[in-house]
């Protein structure tokens, strides 16, 4: 797909940006090489490759789910302002 002048300044105008006159040209062909990529790999048959999180197969570490900290309600609960059975209450803030 090849871009010319007139597809960069609508989709300039689209993006609203100021591209220079003498630069109009180079975003053309950057574009359309872009576009060519994009074409490339759209033809590629990928029906027997699976997906995949990461190309590289790499594990993320991750840390053991484990309880660090006793539960603190009561305690906390006791200097709130406004409890009732066992949950927080707080001002209404929508209407």
């Amino acid at each position: 797909m090849s871009l010319d002048r007139s597809d960069v300044e609508k989709i300039a105008h689209l993006a609203r940006l100021n591209i220079a006159e003498q630069d109009i040209q180079e975003y053309a062909e950057n574009l359309t090489d872009i576009l060519d990529l994009v074409d490339q790999m759209q033809a590629i048959d990928t029906t027997d490759i699976k997906p995949m999180a990461h190309p590289m197969d790499a594990i993320q570490r991750l840390r053991s789910d484990t309880v660090t900290e006793g539960n603190q309600r009561d305690h906390l609960q006791t200097v709130a302002p406004a409890v009732e059975a066992g949950l927080f209450q707080v001002p209404k803030v929508i209407e």
